[in-house]
């Protein structure tokens, strides 16, 4: 496959244990869609870039890799070659990086934007669909309004150029996510990840029990029902492929389960206990599907070698703590222990605010990490922004670090990335430069900006226009 992804509409071929499976649900089509197909295909088109090469720059290559007084040369929305003494082809772009740092886009697997949008008021609160403990048929692409002004200061002020989106934490199960990349649309399909999987959002500890159950037992009896009728809706249609007759009945809800039974669809799973994440891994292994994180995860640390040795992995705060009692225990120190326990971790914003700053948010987990002698160098805490969250949403073969051939998702900062007063200076998502701070043509805002700033003067007194 392209590292820039499928075509929209594009299957992916099946293995052969499912081959049989397969050529039963063509038989389907006029009754229900093949599981492997997105109803809501992807319509992603990457805006047009140049060849462009960046000089004797400092890189971060994403996955711990670091590249002194290097260059990086991507052209047709791909990644060609970092390294030395890398030639300039005819008619590219070459930026001077000196004094500067080059790394992959930044991906956030936890946000709220679009759903939950600026400004954040009732009416545009679309984040919790709240008539029931399992909302599991809701999808909260269906939430998403692309126009949200906080996509574009996330990739402005932020460098974020990929980032999960996820419903919210009221419901044991609150619906499906989607994967975006964050560039300016229309539509959220112009937005959405090609070929990225869909993600289920699931929820344990305070929030659903305060509105759904009285207890912490009850959250789990709940989910357990839940994952007991998923399995038998599961057997009757795996009957009905394999022996014919009337299909099923189609529910809906039962439908996104089922997708993670047979795993197609990521479980990411808001926790902050490490006694209810260690609980979630039993019943997960109950019912025989994966957890693929944890996210906010404030006690992960106490259950490192546990989350590692399960392969999950845990999407995390710097320092948030006392929003809510389950988060008493968090610390500062949490997400360089999991590093040094060689358990994948990761930041996270699940806020507007945060994901215009996560790299400051990892500069002050790496302190806390170094104050407590955990020495882990910068180019390793970039894997938490960046190849890490795309293993988490099943895109890291095509993005999240700067090898040949991967998407040209890039960010250039105007200095050393983890400072408090570096920003970015330049981002390109698939080789097309979509913001840079040095010209304001190429400084995306949303139409709510527009309206706003629109024919105002700026800091030097210029009026400004928008392409």
């Amino acid at each position: 496959m392209s590292p820039r992804g499928k075509h929209a509409g594009d299957l992916e071929l099946p293995t052969k244990p499912r081959l049989a499976a397969w050529s039963a649900m063509v038989l389907l089509a006029a009754c229900w869609q093949v599981r492997a197909t997105d109803p809501y295909p992807s319509t992603y088109q990457r805006y047009p870039g140049e060849p462009t090469l960046i000089t004797q720059v400092t890189i971060f290559d994403g996955e711990g890799g670091r590249l002194d007084d290097a260059s990086i040369l991507f052209a047709d929305g791909e990644v060609v070659a970092l390294g030395k003494d890398i030639a300039a082809p005819a008619g590219a772009r070459v930026i001077d990086g000196r004094g500067k740092w080059v790394t992959p886009g930044i991906i956030d697997a936890h946000s709220h934007l679009g759903a939950l949008s600026s400004p954040q008021v009732k009416a545009s609160a679309d984040l919790n669909e709240m008539t029931n403990a399992n909302t599991a048929q809701a999808w909260v692409e269906h939430s998403v309004w692309p126009q949200d002004p906080a996509f574009a200061r996330a990739l402005a002020n932020g460098g974020v150029t990929a980032l999960q989106i996820l419903p919210g934490s009221s419901n044991l199960f609150g619906g499906r996510s989607v994967v975006l990349k964050n560039v300016p649309a229309r539509t959220v399909q112009q937005m959405k990840f090609p070929g990225a999987p869909y993600g289920l959002k699931m929820a344990c500890g305070e929030n659903p029990k305060k509105r759904y159950t009285t207890s912490r037992m009850g959250n789990v009896a709940i989910t357990r029902q839940a994952w007991a009728k998923a399995a038998e809706y599961k057997r009757e249609w795996d009957g009905y492929r394999d022996r014919g007759g009337t299909p099923p009945k189609r529910d809906l809800q039962l439908d996104t389960l089922m997708g993670v039974l047979a795993g197609e669809i990521l479980v990411h799973h808001h926790c902050f206990r490490a006694d209810e994440m260690a609980q979630m891994l039993d019943l997960s292994r109950e019912f025989g599907y994966r957890i693929t994180a944890f996210h906010h995860a404030v006690e992960a640390y106490k259950i490192a070698d546990l989350l590692r040795d399960s392969s999950v992995c845990a999407v995390v705060f710097s320092d948030w703590w006392g929003g809510k009692l389950e988060m008493r225990d968090a610390i500062d120190e949490n997400l360089p222990l999991l590093e040094n326990a060689s358990a994948c971790a990761m930041i996270h914003s699940d806020n507007a605010m945060l994901i215009q700053r996560l790299n400051q948010e990892v500069a002050k987990a790496l302190a806390a990490g170094r104050r407590a002698g955990l020495e882990i160098s910068d180019e390793r805490a970039w894997t938490w922004l960046s190849i890490n969250p795309a293993k988490v949403l099943g895109i890291a073969d095509r993005t999240g670090s700067l090898r040949p051939g991967k998407m040209a998702d890039i960010v250039l900062w105007n200095g050393h990335p983890f400072s408090v007063y570096t920003r970015p200076e330049k981002v390109w998502i698939d080789g097309a430069l979509l913001f840079d701070a040095l010209d304001p043509g190429r400084q995306p805002i949303s139409d709510f900006d527009l309206r706003e700033r629109a024919g105002r003067p700026d800091s030097v007194g210029r009026r400004r226009t928008f392409p």
